[in-house]
């Protein structure tokens, strides 16, 4: 058992010692195999990594300009609390770009750790720059007023494929975005660190040149 003394520490040990993929093969093993997000999610920029809370957020598509188009987003935004990761649903749509370098200031001031979205994003330089970790499915310049607006938050989405639930935990990296239920991290976040432990024993071994069906059956880790 990992005793941490508040989320801002369980975080920032699982970005400094933690990858996506060593995350996944433990939430595997314990039977939530849906949890990967679809390999198109990927950071907009070298070395991003996020993790943190849910904050999801859900869009729809709208074929008309309405009063007030950027409110709901705007509420969204301004509702994010320290350590959230927003987690957006464009519903796959490709018609328009849901977040820049505007929206991230604003979320950072918040505390807000990143944000995942099944979509587009712009202002890719500046979000660059101020380091604010982004995963998108791709980079576009269009304005989203007139064309999609956010219908919920703090509300369950299927964002990459991956259901997600208010409060669960966010991760990313290279390798991509998995999501630990909120009911799992307690036996997650430790068995990870373990094996993380192992397979750095492991990789100690393999270096010596031990076979690696021995170093396997040593460790039991791969």
């Amino acid at each position: 058992m990992v005793d941490f003394a508040s989320d801002t520490e369980m975080f920032d040990t699982m970005r400094d010692k933690l990858y996506a993929s060593v995350i996944s093969d433990v939430v595997d093993s314990l039977g939530a195999r849906n949890q990967g997000m679809r390999p198109d999610v990927r950071p907009i920029y070298e070395g991003a990594t996020v993790v943190g809370r849910a904050y999801p957020v859900l869009m729809a598509d709208v074929y008309k300009f309405i009063d007030d188009p950027y409110g709901p987003e705007i509420d969204a935004v301004d509702s994010l609390k320290p350590n959230d990761v927003m987690v957006v649903c464009t519903q796959r749509s490709t018609r328009t770009c849901f977040w820049g370098e505007l929206l991230a200031t604003a979320a950072r001031a918040r505390g807000s750790r990143g944000i995942v979205v099944d979509g587009t994003v712009r202002d890719v330089a500046q979000i660059t720059k101020m380091k604010f970790p982004t995963f998108a499915t791709g980079i576009y310049m269009v304005d989203s007023a007139g064309r999609s607006i956010v219908i919920d938050h703090n509300c369950p989405v299927d964002c990459g494929g991956v259901l997600v639930n208010p409060g669960d935990i966010v991760f990313g990296d290279i390798d991509g975005v998995v999501v630990i239920p909120k009911e799992l991290e307690k036996e997650v976040i430790p068995l990870a660190l373990e094996k993380v432990s192992k397979e750095d024993q492991l990789r100690d071994e393999l270096l010596k040149g031990t076979l690696l069906r021995d170093a396997y059956n040593k460790y039991g880790v791969l």
